[in-house]
């Protein structure tokens, strides 16, 4: 029996939306705090997202911050929904932690493009127009 080897074994798949960690952990914790009827810490979190407790702390505390969150010290403490976080849609957690979302586009330089029409048809400022469509639509007490 022949094996055949793929011709570039290192090279990995790549992805067609790419949403930081950062971001990830942000909406992620969001929605668990806001779907729990108590206060969740980044202990708790990290169990169920298998994120870091580091990184998960870090990210909340920028939450917390700017007044998405609050939070409360101690053994029985952790993290709950502010008002303002009631309001929020998911646009507003992934700005705040990834910047604005901007227009994306061919990588091709136009003037030097040697085709009539986009190879890709115009799919990349499509879908990013989509995900930051329903970024704006979604509540947080939605998730």
């Amino acid at each position: 029996m022949r094996i055949l080897l793929p011709i570039y074994p290192f090279v990995t798949m790549s992805k067609i939306l790419h949403i930081s960690e950062a971001a990830t952990i942000a909406l992620h914790s969001m929605g668990l705090i806001a779907k729990s009827s108590q206060m969740l810490n980044t202990q708790d979190i990290a169990k169920t997202t298998g994120f870091s407790k580091n990184h998960i702390s870090k990210i909340l505390q920028q939450l917390v911050k700017n007044g998405f969150l609050v939070s409360t010290r101690g053994p029985k403490g952790g993290f709950l929904m502010t008002e303002k976080s009631k309001t929020a849609n998911l646009m507003d957690i992934y700005q705040l932690i990834d910047g604005e979302i901007t227009r994306s586009s061919c990588k091709m330089q136009c003037e030097n493009c040697p085709f009539n029409t986009c190879l890709f048809g115009g799919l990349e400022e499509k879908f990013s127009n989509e995900f930051k469509n329903y970024l704006e639509h979604k509540k947080v007490m939605e998730m």
